[in-house]
Parts: structure tokens; C-alpha cells; sequence
């Protein structure tokens, strides 16, 4: 029994302590999206950033390394030292025994260096933890682009759908009359057919969409998720000198390179400092001593920072080419950078244009393409195939539209990334929040 006791013992022990440590449970029910009706890209990004599990690592990374900055730059705890003689025990002077305090001091400057060190190390990780944000709110925002054209592709084909269900009506009309075909309607029965195996494929992709997002909010991947709001229209974006700028001040890969050889410039100098000796204070009381003049003793001891082995020039070597390395390193990031900042600037411009273009021009050509189609057709001079190639027309247009739209949100995200925070003009985007995809299924004709 006591054997089966303490093993119980032994197992509660153990277990207690990582109860304090287990990964928290997914939550079913996010605070910031449960009264949201329709979700915008900005609320979806504050919910990730409020409880991804990733960037709360990296959070408590940052906090541990703010911590261990004070500690570096203090000094050793002093020492307590205590020896007896056990022989003199029960003699005639009694127990002979030996007190003594000690306090380690190291050369000036030392201290200093030590919590430099510590503090670029700490802005390091708040670097870290600022670009890794800066990913978050990317993916995010992708993400947040994707299930924006999931709902606007399911919409137009569900209405293209209706759209189809009519033509077919027409279509029957029209051959029972005898001034249509069979065939006609078969053609309308494909198309139907070929549209529904279209939304059972998108229906799919937001099911996985869905499961990406929450797994960002660490929720269960089945967790519902608002309807996206209405994208905003697209803007021009800031020019590149304006990019450049903020980018090569404010981004945290360049500002984590700048720590690092500010770290590596400390240790630099502690390597300088490691020439010159060290300190140890001193003061105790002893009894072996038998005059009383003796037994008080104070004291001081350095070390000898000989260099016969070379081990410290080699320390302040490789400190030296650290900071090269990491100078270089700085200057090849700002070239890369400058290179992104140029290509993601062009990609938003160009899918900027590709959504004017499909908003201005491609949908009404395609809507005024189909309604012509369709008159056509009701009046004996069309064909029910020019119907059906005008609507997959419009059908692909107002998909490629979609498509674009979602294309130049990610490539924006992709610049805000890049540029290393929000841009100016995207603040604006969210006060724009009307519908930027205008087309709609064309009308279906009238039966007769």
C-alpha cells in the first residue's frame, strides 16, 4: 500500500506542474468576431493578432528577453565562505574556524557592455516579434481576400445558375412551340449541370479557407466565420520614394539587423575589455590565528589577463567579423528590400488597372453582350448556342473580376508587408466600403 501511495504521490507531482504549462484549449468562441455580422479585413486581423498561438510565442520571447536585461548588468552575488577545523574541538582555544566575504568586481565598463549586449539582444526580439506581425497581418489579409472572392464567385454562380434555370424554361417554351430545338434545351441542361459541379468545387474551397483562418485564431477549424463585407476600391498607391523611405526606416528585418550589430559591436567591446583584470573584495575573520591582530584580515586579488594562448585576440576577432557580418548583411536586406518594394509596387498597380478595366469596360460589354444574345433569340434571329456562350462569357468575366479584386488585395498586403506597416492611402480603404463589383447575371427573357 504505501508503495501504490507513493507512486501516486509521485504522479501528481509530476503532473501538477504541467498543467501551469500545456498549450491552452482551443476556444470555440472568439470574443471579437461572435457579434460580428460582416467581417472586414481589418477586424479579422486585430482577432489573429489578439490570439494566435505563434505570435504569442514570440511575444513571450521578446517579454523574456526585456527581462534578462537588468540582470546582465549586475553584479555577481557576493560569496560567504565558512571553513572549521575539526581537531580543535575541545581544545584548549576552543573551535578553530575561518568567515569570510568576498565580492566580485569586474573592470569598469564590463557591466555596461554585459547590459548592452542584453539590450540589443531584447531589440532583437522586438524586432522579431514586429516582423512577425507584420507576416501575420499579411497572411491574414490574403486569407481575408480569398474568402471575400469564395462568397462574390458562389454569388455570381448561384445567379448564373438561376440565369440557366429561366433559359432552360424559355428553352422548353420555345421547342414545345416548335420554333425552338431539343437540342437547345440539353445545352441548357449542361450548363446547369456543368455550373452546379462549379459551386460543389468552390463550396469545397471555402471549407478550407475557413479551417486556415481559424487555425490562425486558434479555434477549431469548424468554427463559423462571418460573411465577408464589400471590398474596397481600389487606390493608388504611395510612390515609391515614399516606400523607400519608410521602408529603410521603419521595417523590423532592417531594424533586427541594426540590433544584431549593435549586440555584436557590445561584444566587441567586452572582448577589448577582457585586456584588462578583474576584482575580488575580501574580508573575513580568522580564529586559527592565535594573535588577535591577526585575525581580522582584508583583501584583494585580480586575475592576469595573459594572452599566451592567444584566446582572447581570437575572441575579439571573431566579435570583429560579427559585426562585419552582419553590416553586410544589413546592406544586402536594404538591396532585396528596395527590389521588393518595386515589384510589389508594379503588381498593385497592374491588378489596380485589371479591376478598372473588368468594372468600366469587360462587364457591361459582357452583360450588354448577353442581353443582345438573349433578344436575339426570343426573336427568331439568334441561335439558344450564342445564348449560352454569351452568358459563360460574362459568367467568366464577372469571376474574373472577382479574381482580380482579390489579386490586388493581396499584392497590397504583400506591399504593406514589404514597406514594413500599414500605408497610408490602405486606412482610406476601409472607409470606402461600397460594392466594387458592379456586374450582375444578366436578365433572363420573358417566356412566351
Amino acid at each position: 500500500m504505501r508503495n501504490q501511495v507513493g507512486g501516486l504521490m509521485a504522479l501528481v507531482v509530476l503532473i501538477v506542474p504541467l498543467t501551469g504549462i500545456a498549450a491552452p484549449p482551443l476556444h470555440e468562441n472568439n470574443p471579437s468576431l461572435q457579434d460580428v455580422q460582416v467581417l472586414t479585413a481589418e477586424q479579422l486581423v486585430d482577432a489573429v493578432l489578439a490570439r494566435n498561438a505563434g505570435l504569442q510565442g514570440l511575444t513571450a520571447a521578446a517579454d523574456a528577453a526585456n527581462y534578462r536585461i537588468e540582470p546582465a548588468g549586475a553584479l555577481d552575488d557576493p560569496m560567504l565562505t565558512y571553513a572549521g577545523a575539526p581537531k580543535t574541538a575541545g581544545g584548549p582555544r576552543g573551535f578553530q574556524e575561518r568567515v569570510e566575504l568576498s565580492q566580485s568586481l569586474p573592470w569598469p565598463g564590463k557591466l555596461g557592455l554585459r547590459e548592452d549586449v542584453a539590450r540589443a539582444r531584447a531589440e532583437g526580439e522586438e524586432q522579431s516579434l514586429a516582423d512577425g506581425r507584420l507576416t501575420l497581418k499579411a497572411t491574414t489579409k490574403s486569407l481575408f481576400a480569398e474568402w471575400a472572392y469564395i462568397h462574390r464567385t458562389l454569388q455570381i454562380k448561384h445567379a448564373h445558375r438561376d440565369l440557366l434555370t429561366e433559359l432552360r424554361s424559355v428553352a422548353e417554351t420555345q421547342y414545345a412551340s416548335g420554333r425552338g430545338r431539343q437540342q437547345d434545351v440539353l445545352q441548357a441542361e449542361v450548363e446547369l449541370a456543368r455550373i452546379d459541379a462549379d459551386i460543389v468545387t468552390h463550396q469545397r474551397r471555402r471549407r478550407e479557407v475557413q479551417a486556415v483562418i481559424n487555425g490562425l485564431l486558434n479555434r477549431s477549424p469548424q468554427s463559423p466565420l462571418p460573411p465577408p463585407a464589400s471590398p474596397p476600391t481600389p487606390t493608388e498607391p504611395p510612390s515609391l520614394a515614399a516606400l523607400q523611405e519608410i521602408a529603410l526606416e521603419e521595417h523590423p528585418e532592417l531594424r533586427r539587423i541594426q540590433a544584431r550589430i549593435a549586440e555584436a559591436n557590445a561584444r566587441h567591446g567586452l572582448a577589448e575589455k577582457d585586456y584588462f583584470p578583474d576584482f575580488k573584495l575580501s574580508a573575513g575573520y580568522n580564529t586559527l590565528w592565535e594573535d588577535a591582530d591577526k585575525q581580522w584580515m582584508v583583501g584583494v586579488s585580480i586575475n592576469l589577463p595573459f594572452d599566451f594562448s592567444g584566446k582572447r585576440s581570437a575572441t575579439q576577432n571573431a566579435a570583429k567579423a560579427e559585426v562585419t557580418r552582419h553590416q553586410w548583411q544589413l546592406t544586402d536586406r536594404e538591396a532585396q528590400l528596395l527590389a521588393r518594394l518595386e515589384q510589389g509596387r508594379a503588381q498593385v498597380q497592374e491588378t489596380r488597372e485589371i479591376v478598372a478595366i473588368h468594372r468600366q469596360r469587360l462587364v457591361p460589354l459582357a452583360e450588354e453582350s448577353l442581353n443582345a444574345a438573349v433578344a436575339d433569340y426570343r426573336a427568331g434571329q439568334g441561335s439558344f448556342l450564342s445564348v449560352i456562350d454569351a452568358e459563360r462569357q460574362q459568367l467568366r468575366t464577372q469571376d474574373n473580376l472577382a479574381r482580380a479584386h482579390a489579386d490586388y488585395l493581396r499584392a497590397l498586403a504583400a506591399l504593406e508587408q514589404t514597406a514594413g506597416q500599414p500605408l497610408a492611402n490602405s486606412r482610406s480603404h476601409a472607409t470606402q466600403m461600397n460594392r466594387a463589383l458592379t456586374g450582375t447575371a444578366g436578365q433572363p427573357p420573358e417566356q412566351e
